[in-house]
């Protein structure tokens, strides 16, 4: 009998697409957390809820199945459970209701354009121009990524664009000049450290200059209005005050990285003279690279907002628009024909396991479970009796850890940051406020490192394969602190230079 079971639950291993120990062990926790009553202030819905949210989490850490797939199942269940809604259809609409999104199309179109690099053939010739100026190492070529970050960064107010649609095809083509692809199993060569840096380098530039991603300006409002409105964070001051702390992290980040996700290629001593070889063997730029090149430039002028600022507000685009003109553009000069977009199957992937997530975060905090969370931490702080200082960390961490929760850096920044900046202006004396706010500002870029879902760029980079799951949120957590950390230590004492405290 034993032989039987044992035979049996081989072959049920076998046999079933998911990995079965995994499997049960999500399932025990789905079960856990269903059977504990829901807590105070929250509607039996939105525990379940929280229940399907952090189940879905244990099993994307667990590789129970794809993400793309457990993804899916999270939608049936919401779907199914009818927790969102009182019915049927409505519930269907709300689990689909994230697909509409203009942040997922943006980062699904950026990846389709990214296409046209590789077919062209432009990308491989951008990634030889950067190995015969920085190749001589592969750190060096790390650090060429990070500028060309921080050169955008000031005039492209979508940081998914910007690290997902400019610079990563970028990093891709370098990578492959190299032969790391993780198709071929090869991405540790030098992939997965400029995959990485290519990320890491994106928080940090995000938190430089207002006008380096979307939520910033809101940042700005809840600044203005948890200070009473006696300090305002206009352009030139947000820039000033973070840009020593912001050059320190972007510095030192390819160092770390190199650290914790070492290449196996670090010295390339050959790679210059190959590349210039490369280079002229190629020759001058081809009729559809030149498309390329133009359409990368046409998107960066209007990411820029370059004509809303020489013609007025009436001309300012979304984002998603400005991708979507990009991608008919290439589609119309046959630089990329439907079978490219059809193809491009990372693409597709990205927006069922992101736009999943987007919708677990979105209703989280329309059923009030994140006021919910803010409320109780603000509450626990009060009671505590603590000192200012150490309330004030713990807002800080506390508001950047939660990002875990959210696949959104805008509904993140919508749903908790005023609480947190309410909370800790009521704490903090008022000599030490600005100090208090400006971390929290820092705070609110730095919470993008965490992981492969926190903004847009992340799942970009993350589908392309270069880095696994694991490595992804370990390096995310240390960066996350480290970046904290220059900024409490480098930024306190230059914001006490400028006199802010």
């Amino acid at each position: 009998m034993l032989l039987r079971l044992q035979a049996a639950f081989r072959y049920f291993n076998q046999a079933v697409p998911f990995r079965l120990i995994p499997a049960l062990v999500t399932t025990a926790v789905l079960l856990t957390l269903l059977a504990i009553p829901h807590p105070s202030g929250l509607t039996a819905s939105a525990w379940t809820l929280v229940a399907i949210f952090l189940t879905t989490i244990v099993a994307i850490i667990l590789k129970v199945m794809p993400i793309g797939v457990m993804a899916l199942m999270a939608i049936v269940i919401v779907a199914l459970s009818q927790v969102t809604s009182g019915s049927s259809k409505g519930a269907m609409a709300d689990a689909l209701g994230s697909f509409s999104s203009p942040l997922i199309w943006l980062i699904v179109v950026a990846v389709l354009i990214s296409r046209g690099l590789k077919k062209t053939g432009l990308g491989n010739r951008i990634g030889l121009n950067f190995i015969a100026l920085l190749g001589k190492r592969t750190i060096g070529i790390g650090y060429g990524l990070a500028v060309c970050e921080l050169v955008l960064a000031p005039f492209t107010p979508s940081n998914t664009a910007r690290g997902g649609g400019i610079v990563h095809p970028i990093m891709k083509s370098i990578a492959a000049s190299f032969d790391s692809d993780p198709a071929k199993g090869t991405e540790g060569k030098v992939g997965t450290y400029l995959a990485l840096v290519n990320y890491h380098a994106n928080p940090i530039t995000s938190t430089m200059f207002v006008t380096a991603t979307a939520p910033n300006p809101l940042v700005v409002d809840f600044v203005a209005r948890a200070s009473g409105q006696t300090f305002q964070l206009s352009w030139t001051t947000w820039a000033l005050c973070m840009v020593l702390p912001g050059l320190v992290c972007l510095f030192l980040m390819p160092l770390i990285v190199y650290l914790l996700a070492p290449p196996e290629l670090k010295q390339t001593p050959d790679a210059i003279g190959f590349a210039r070889g490369e280079l002229a063997r190629m020759g001058p730029l081809s009729g559809s690279e030149r498309v390329m090149l133009g359409t990368f430039g046409l998107l960066l002028v209007l990411w820029a907002n370059v004509p809303a600022m020489l013609f007025g507000s009436a001309f300012t685009l979304d984002p998603t628009v400005v991708a979507f003109v990009g991608l008919f553009v290439l589609i119309i000069t046959g630089t990329l024909d439907w079978d490219d977009i059809l193809s491009e199957k990372s693409a597709w992937d990205t927006l069922i396991w992101f736009g999943a997530l987007v919708m677990l975060a979105e209703q989280l905090n329309k059923m009030g479970v994140i006021g919910w969370a803010s409320n109780g931490m603000r509450d626990a702080i009060v009671a505590s009796g603590m000192g200012w200082g150490a309330a004030a960390s713990v807002l800080v961490l506390a508001f950047v850890l939660s990002h875990y929760l959210f696949a959104s850096t805008t509904a993140h920044i919508s749903a908790m940051m005023f609480a947190f900046l309410s909370v800790g202006a009521a704490l903090v004396p008022g000599q030490y406020l600005v100090l208090f706010l400006l971390m929290m500002t820092a705070a609110s870029g730095i919470m993008m490192t965490l992981t492969h879902y926190a903004t847009g760029t992340s799942p970009i980079i993350f589908g392309s394969g270069y880095v696994t799951m694991g490595l992804w949120w370990k390096v995310g957590f240390v960066m996350c602190l480290f970046e904290l950390a220059v900024f409490a230590v480098v930024g306190g004492l230059w914001w006490k230079l400028l006199g802010y405290w």
